[in-house]
């Protein structure tokens, strides 16, 4: 069975070179503090002297407005959008998977319940709300002054707020499958040699859903990443001197005439990792369906 779904994702060519686009995006990102030693700049140090210098040995894209690396922030920036769209997309597959289960599994009342909020929370405008939920004073929250004004604090809300309201299609999913696969024989069977509920939602059907999650994940982090741009081209995501690919979109776009690669270099990057994201989703779903025909 593994050997059959591996065949076919790799026959999908698109999505195996977005696989191996996105494992070279994330090895060059997590070799950031490499990269940075070896040329031996600083990415958040700033040298007016050495503003938008041409792409050279030292700096192979060149230069920003403050004389910093363009290479190394890219990848620094890559860093921050690749956690974020992976963590915010893990945790909204955890959330999701349990409601769906739960939902599926014991259904009437708590269906009902689930299924409405579920359709509450989709019928909501994602990006205005994600907006004015990032502009939020976390002070005012009762959060302490200096965990709020951290750095870091940006990049833990923007995963909490997409994670809080991005569940929504793995919930459906898994308890489409929970509804399917709990009046099947071999659940049944367990059941009837005393299994509880959390033994055969974990042990019988959760497996069994593995397959819609894995997909409605991959596909999930292109948007997320998307998301966190805007945020963070607003100037409501991640917030300066951590490096964004959002937020080195903001700084480039009053210099977009006179310096343009300064907002090519971090658009290409987002829209090659959505892209390779969205067919990576495409390659695995045809490869987990079991009707594909080889």
């Amino acid at each position: 069975m593994t050997a059959r779904m591996a065949r076919r994702f790799v026959q999908h060519r698109l999505a195996l070179a977005s696989l191996v686009l996105l494992l070279l995006l994330a090895l060059l990102a997590l070799a950031a503090p490499l990269v940075e030693a070896a040329l031996g700049v600083d990415a958040n140090m700033a040298n007016l002297f050495a503003r938008f210098a041409p792409p050279s040995a030292e700096h192979p894209l060149g230069t920003d407005e403050l004389g910093r690396d363009l290479a190394v922030r890219l990848l620094y920036g890559g860093r921050v959008s690749l956690a974020v769209g992976l963590s915010a997309a893990l945790f909204a597959a955890v959330i999701g998977t349990s409601l769906g289960l739960l939902a599926g599994y014991f259904g009437g009342r708590l269906d009902a319940f689930v299924m409405r909020f579920t359709d509450g929370v989709i019928a909501l405008p994602l990006l205005p709300l994600l907006i004015v939920l990032a502009a939020i004073d976390l002070e005012k929250l009762g959060i302490p002054a200096e965990l709020a004004q951290s750095e870091d604090v940006s990049l833990y809300r923007i995963v909490v707020i997409v994670a809080l309201f991005g569940w929504t299609t793995v919930a459906r999913l898994v308890r489409a499958e929970a509804l399917r696969i709990r009046s099947r024989e071999f659940v049944t069977a367990a059941r009837s040699m005393g299994a509880g509920p959390w033994r055969i939602m974990g042990t019988h059907i959760l497996p069994n859903a593995v397959s819609p999650i894995i997909v409605a994940t991959t596909l999930s982090m292109g948007n997320i990443i998307l998301f966190e741009s805007v945020l963070s081209f607003l100037g409501l995501g991640i917030q300066p001197p951590v490096a964004s690919w959002g937020n080195m979109l903001t700084n480039a776009q009053e210099l977009i005439w006179n310096t343009p690669m300064l907002a090519v270099w971090p658009g290409l990057a987002i829209f090659a990792t959505v892209i390779a994201f969205n067919f990576l989703g495409d390659g695995l779903q045809d490869a987990l369906d079991p009707r594909a025909v080889e």
